[in-house]
């Protein structure tokens, strides 16, 4: 018997992909420096622990399928603490933001329909796209220029018939590029000239570096009737098997299309909705020491990275990610070998291979994605560990 066309040409995890191999080199005894994956190691804030604890309902029933009313109206005073204007009823809580980004791809676009992403881009929205049963097309941004993106007429030039969206991610995962207020701008523009959606993925929003600032498309212009914006949970309070998301649109056909699926799944976990309160309530008494760390572990990893011989990169400016270029002829089967056949003092380093974040063929093949949540002394060995590798891969196979 056959399985679906759609699991078939579905992309495999470049994230996840090598764990068989990791998993051998620690049944081997060889401890691992996972820069592979966006796993916080900074502590969950108790204040979210003690709310789930104390949760006292005799039945854990069914909540609302948008979410339990008083989650969505902390999230409204989230937001409208920085001057967004969003009343509750224009907030839909989801299963992880993961399930935000799905919601609202099949909210906006019928089957064989086409999305815009910036490419490197978050793998799983590839993922994402198959699920709705849309077709990503790639814009291409490059490391020189610090993967900001091209020019309106580059942009326009990838518009059809079929496109029926633009998704951005800033602070973006991989690259941890901020873009710009103007750039925007310009993506509302153009989405306004094509009637087109603006998907706005702002995971990481608080984690902008050397006093940069985040620009929402909540705060442009123009943007409520075609914006959606994606959030989550799971990096802002190191509470990433919480699942708890949401999206956030003032388009009303958007929010009534996003509650027929949400009852189709029924509704949201209750209690993780009730341990996102509380984070809220407190997170101004631990999030700017988080983002202080955050930004020492960035200086670190840029700072011991531009020491190897053949890299390059950018010093990022937000979330916790960073591309890196390597000296190597294919980052999969350098990354694979890392952890087959290379350790230091019983140690290795695990990294993702970067093409995996790229949807044009052939990009990205000499490129790895660092994620940089491991304390500074782990990261510090972890990149001299890489150094070593690099140079060991290519004394073998250069």
């Amino acid at each position: 018997m056959k399985i679906s066309k759609r699991i078939i040409d579905m992309q495999e995890s470049p994230i996840r992909k090598l764990i068989s191999y990791a998993d051998d080199a620690k049944s081997r005894g060889i401890k691992i420096y996972h820069l592979n994956i966006g796993q916080p190691d900074i502590p969950t804030p108790d204040y979210i622990y003690d709310a789930i604890k104390n949760y006292s309902e005799h039945v854990l029933a069914y909540g609302p399928s948008q979410g339990l009313k008083i989650a969505r109206e902390t999230v409204a005073e989230y937001l409208n603490n920085m001057n967004y204007d969003i009343n509750p009823d224009e907030i839909f809580i989801t299963t992880g933001g993961s399930e935000a980004i799905i919601f609202a791809m099949m909210t906006v676009a019928d089957y064989g329909d086409e999305i815009i992403i910036p490419e490197p881009f978050y793998t799983n929205y590839n993922g994402f796209a198959s699920m709705a049963g849309l077709k990503v097309i790639p814009l291409l941004t490059k490391v020189d220029t610090g993967f900001h993106l091209p020019d309106e007429n580059e942009i326009e030039k990838l518009i059809t018939s079929r496109t029926k969206a633009i998704l951005i991610c800033s602070p973006n995962n991989p690259t941890g590029t901020i873009f710009t207020k103007e750039e925007m701008e310009m993506v509302v523009k153009i989405a306004k000239k094509h009637n087109l959606f603006v998907l706005s993925d702002e995971v990481y929003r608080e984690f902008v570096f050397d006093n940069k600032k985040q620009t929402s498309i909540l705060e442009v212009d123009g943007s409520a009737e075609l914006s959606i914006m994606l959030d989550s949970i799971s990096k802002r309070f190191s509470a990433c098997g919480a699942r708890i998301g949401y999206l956030v649109s003032k388009n009303r056909n958007v929010m009534k299309g996003v509650l027929k699926l949400g009852q189709a799944r029924l509704c949201p976990p209750t209690i993780e909705q009730i341990g996102m309160i509380e984070g809220y309530k407190h997170m101004n008494e631990f999030m700017k020491q988080m983002i202080e760390e955050y930004q020492k572990r960035r200086d670190v990893v840029f700072n011991n990275l531009m020491k190897v011989e053949g890299v390059f990169t950018r010093k990022p400016e937000g979330a916790f990610y960073v591309v890196v270029k390597l000296p190597v002829d294919d980052a999969d089967n350098f990354a694979k070998w890392m952890l087959t056949d290379f350790q230091i003092d019983g140690k290795t380093v695990m990294v993702a291979p970067a093409n995996g974040f790229y949807a044009t063929p052939d990009k990205g093949k000499d490129e790895i994605r660092i994620a940089y949540v491991l304390n500074v002394k782990e990261l510090e060995d972890a990149i001299k560990i890489l150094a070593s590798g690099i140079k060991e891969y290519n004394k073998r196979f250069g």
